[in-house]
């Protein structure tokens, strides 16, 4: 299942309010959401070294990173 609007292009906020509720995961490319294909193991080990590296890249300073259903965020 996808995302099913009649808009061709989006805000990223916009991505983000619809990637909440959707039954899948999607992509936002240059204002185009894109359904994701499944993850695999690989894309899963590459994507836990990436938010461990930047949490070693961050520390000291005020950034929490997190990865939640294979995407990575930080805020501070």
């Amino acid at each position: 299942m996808t995302i099913a609007t009649d808009k061709s292009t989006y805000s990223f906020a916009e991505y983000l309010q619809l990637e909440e509720t959707a039954a899948y995961k999607h992509e936002y490319q240059d204002g185009e959401i894109v359904p994701m294909t499944g993850g695999t193991t690989d894309h899963n080990k590459i994507a836990l070294n990436f938010a461990a590296y930047l949490k070693f890249a961050l520390k000291g300073q005020k950034y929490n990173i997190f990865r939640l259903f294979g995407n990575c965020y930080a805020n501070n």
